[in-house]
């Protein structure tokens, strides 16, 4: 989240596109759906340069990690 953060403070474009799309790749596998989701957005508005649209992700998925509960069976 942090190094989301500091690419969208920086305006690397390249750098955020690189870690939606990581995100999108590995969320799924762990069984967080909604990574995947986010990593996808995150990776198509940083294509489209969309700031505000990043900035609006990046806290759903601030929101997300403070809320999501890990359960190991």
């Amino acid at each position: 989240l942090e190094t989301l953060r500091v690419a969208l403070g920086a305006g690397d474009m390249e750098q955020l596109r690189q870690l939606g799309h990581r995100m999108k790749g590995v969320g799924n596998s762990y069984g967080f759906e909604l990574i995947s989701i986010l990593g996808k957005k995150i990776e198509d508005d940083a294509k489209a340069r969309n700031l505000p649209a990043l900035q609006a992700l990046l806290a759903e998925y601030t929101d997300y990690l403070a809320r999501v509960s890990i359960v190991y069976e």
